[in-house]
């Protein structure tokens, strides 16, 4: 269980997400978010990633925070972003999904008691998940997609 000071830095770190994630995408061409690197998701799929995985860790939240030991669903991330509604489409929808989702899941983390850390759900490929676990999943999950995007960017000499 990380200490008060931790969760506080890594609370952050969530609130600032849709700020950096704007700043570091800023002027994009849809050729520079579109462009392969590799074997690495393009900016684009990346940017719509970010707004799918967070709202699933946000509802894995209130279900764990609501209900006793609730079962977490597990999606196909890949799948998913190759969906219709990643490819081509402007990232403002994604960045407009973060920019609420996380002002909420910052207002709702910060509202948690110490018995409320504790809870946890099920995910049937990670197994016990609890609302700690969630905060230093996604922290981690937030700075290290921000390091991908520069990583790319970077690569592509821009």
């Amino acid at each position: 269980m990380p200490a008060s000071a931790e969760r506080q830095a890594m609370i952050k770190t969530i609130q600032e997400l849709p700020a950096t994630l704007e700043t570091t995408i800023n002027g994009l061409s849809d050729a520079q978010l579109d462009a392969p690197y590799e074997d690495e998701w393009t900016i684009r799929q990346v940017v719509h990633h970010l707004a799918d995985s967070h709202m699933n860790s946000f509802i894995r939240l209130k279900l764990i925070l609501t209900e006793d030991q609730p079962q977490l669903k597990p999606y196909d991330q890949e799948a998913w972003a190759t969906l219709t509604d990643t490819a081509g489409m402007p990232l403002e929808a994604s960045v407009s999904i973060l920019r609420g989702l996380h002002q909420r899941w910052v207002a709702l983390f910060e509202s948690l008691s110490e018995e409320d850390w504790q809870r946890t759900g099920y995910h049937p490929e990670i197994g016990d998940l609890s609302a700690d676990d969630l905060l230093q999943i996604y922290d981690r999950h937030c700075r290290e997609h921000i390091e991908q995007i520069k990583r790319l960017l970077a690569a592509k000499g821009w």
